[in-house]
């Protein structure tokens, strides 16, 4: 099964930013809709945002509308999250998935470990 990769977590202060990544654990050409996800602790897991396989349709949480964007890089095979005017409420666990559209949102790749956003002063 498609296994996806989450990098550029780390500590940041309120109102900082991070970008962080997600690619294929092994290089294909095989392109699905990838959507990011977020659990804090004591929380479920939540979609944050998702980008279809074209890179045309996009979609936000309410919470983070204005101050995330998804973007991918085919030649990369890279699904990329700017975060920017980061709160402490953004704190949590990144995961990112791989599913057939944004809308159906069928699973087409595991749950990775994820990558871990602080955001504290």
């Amino acid at each position: 099964q498609l296994q996806l990769v989450e990098d550029g977590g780390g500590l940041v202060q309120p109102g900082g930013s991070l970008t962080l990544s997600c690619a294929p654990a092994v290089f294909t050409r095989d392109y699905y809709a990838t959507g990011w996800f977020r659990q804090a602790p004591g929380q479920a897991r939540e979609e944050v945002s998702c980008i279809s396989s074209g890179g045309g349709t996009t979609r936000y949480a309410d919470s983070v509308k204005g101050r995330f964007t998804i973007s991918r890089d085919h030649a990369k095979n890279t699904v990329y999250l700017q975060m920017n005017n980061l709160k402490s409420e953004d704190t949590g666990v990144y995961q990112c998935l791989a599913m057939t559209s944004c809308v159906a949102r069928t699973p087409r790749s595991s749950w990775g470990q994820g990558t871990q956003v602080t955001v504290s002063s």
